[in-house]
């Protein structure tokens, strides 16, 4: 499945991963005035995706964690189209198995290892949110925001508090 946003300039995406079964409260707040959610898996309970579409779209992919019947119908991969850029989701990138650029994906983000991370790399955008739930040593239970303006983008991760 892939989603199309289109029709503006200006864009908020919210991305989250490895929640583990519970939503921080903190999230839904950076969360208010998003156009769109991304999780990049681990999600654990189907209750957190409802919290999260309660608040704008989302989409999300399995994590090695998403068990049961409620997590077959997720996707291991996803594509995001957002106006002029086009977004790769999986949740372990060391599970990324097409060329980013080749594929003209502006941005990838991704999961798993719960350290928040941005790198720039060849033009593309990878992103991974850290963990909103079970941050691993010293990093801290992290989302990020994603700003999109027609083909530019800017990431920035915010610590839950």
């Amino acid at each position: 499945m892939s989603i199309k946003l289109q029709n503006k300039d200006n864009y908020l995406i919210g991305v989250i991963s490895d929640t583990h079964g519970s939503l921080h409260p903190s999230a839904i707040k950076l969360f208010a005035n998003t156009d769109l959610i991304i999780h990049a898996g681990d999600i654990d309970k189907p209750e957190v995706l409802s919290s999260l579409q309660s608040i704008a779209p989302v989409i999300a992919v399995r994590g090695n964690m998403d068990n049961g019947t409620w997590a077959v119908e997720l996707a291991e991969t996803e594509v995001v189209e957002v106006g002029e850029v086009l977004v790769y989701v999986l949740h372990n990138l060391h599970m990324l198995d097409i060329d980013p650029v080749a594929a003209g994906f502006n941005a990838v983000i991704s999961g798993h290892t719960h350290k928040p991370s941005v790198v720039n790399q060849k033009g593309v955008l990878f992103l991974n949110p850290g963990s909103a739930t079970l941050p691993k040593s010293a990093c801290m239970d992290s989302a990020a925001l994603l700003h999109i303006h027609r083909n530019s983008l800017n990431a920035e991760i915010i610590e839950l508090v």
